[in-house]
């Protein structure tokens, strides 16, 4: 059973206002990890001393796009952090929207990796909508699999796949144990509606725990915005996901 993380983009807004009290806030709900994508007016260094205050572990950070641009500050921070997988969390539609198009950002992917690679770091890449497109005669992320290289990994995330019209349970088969990290969000899975605490809405996490036993290494709630208080849905994922078994927490 792998553990449970937390986006910490997903309390943003709250991070923003009182930083260290909402991270002590996560620790003491249960979490065992965070993501980091962003400090909002934190140090990096600061962070990760409160995270080793509170027994925190730090497993992965996402990555600020263009990523061959902005690779050298990501690359200092992942160091700060004391982490080995960075993510690069967006790319926008147009990248994935022709085959040449999708070339041409699985080559600028392939070109970070080497750096990062480089620097003892992982490269993953999260998906969202646009990647679960049919593009020519292969979903967007297929083609991606053929065109990355294999050192690559995937961050699924699994709303989106489902709000994409896709299985999200079939995706993970299929990417295997090139995706150690699960996003978990609920809600209706539609494009505009907002979000809700895991449990909530149509997402078949059974199916999803079924589909990675083996190979999924984190289970990391982010939700990217929410129709109740956010620290609430952050705490009410937390009891559903753990008390039915998915993953297990502090």
């Amino acid at each position: 059973m792998p553990p449970i993380g937390l986006q910490l983009y997903t309390v943003r807004e709250q991070l923003a206002e009182n930083f260290e009290s909402v991270v002590r806030r996560v620790a003491e709900i249960g979490y065992v990890g965070v993501e980091f994508g962003g400090f909002y007016g934190e140090s990096p260094a600061a962070a990760k001393i409160l995270c080793n205050e509170l027994g925190l572990q730090i497993f992965s950070m996402h990555a600020a796009t263009p990523l061959l641009e902005k690779l050298t500050p990501a690359i200092d921070i992942a160091k700060t952090l004391d982490v080995k997988r960075v993510v690069c969390a967006w790319y926008p539609p147009e990248n994935f929207a022709t085959l040449d198009a999708i070339r041409a950002t699985c080559d600028e992917l392939n070109r970070a990796n080497e750096i990062l690679r480089g620097n003892d770091l992982e490269l993953l890449y999260h998906n969202h909508w646009q990647e679960c497109a049919w593009v020519d005669d292969k979903i967007v992320y297929q083609h991606m699999l053929d065109l990355l290289e294999p050192t690559i990994g995937f961050e699924v995330d699994t709303y989106w796949a489902k709000t994409a019209g896709l299985d999200p349970a079939q995706m993970i088969r299929e990417l295997g144990a090139r995706a150690p990290l699960l996003h978990i969000k609920d809600g209706p899975a539609t494009m505009e509606a907002e979000m809700t605490a895991v449990g909530d809405g149509v997402m078949d996490f059974s199916a999803i725990a079924k589909a990675s036993p083996s190979t999924a290494e984190w289970w990391i709630v982010e939700l990217d915005r929410c129709a109740t208080d956010m620290l609430q849905a952050v705490e009410k994922s937390y009891y559903y996901i753990t008390r039915r078994g998915f993953a297990h927490g502090c």
